[in-house]
């Protein structure tokens, strides 16, 4: 196995403490509300790629900017 290929994977409390402004509850709420970064589960335990999370993040930027344009 490739363990480059798995380097950018966080568990949710390791997701929660790099973006502090997200936490715990509120990703388990989403992942059950499928409004949430992609995930995906190993033996049980869910995981993220940090780029899921960069990109699902921007997609809400972009659909809730208000405002002065940049």
């Amino acid at each position: 196995m490739d363990k480059q290929k798995f380097a950018d994977v966080m568990n949710t409390k390791q997701v929660c403490a790099y973006w502090p402004f997200l936490n715990q509850n509120t990703m388990r709420y989403m992942r059950h509300a499928g409004t949430g970064p992609a995930s995906f589960v190993i033996n049980g335990k869910v995981f993220y790629r940090r780029a899921e999370v960069e990109r699902w993040l921007a997609e809400q930027e972009a659909a809730t900017t208000r405002g002065g344009v940049a």
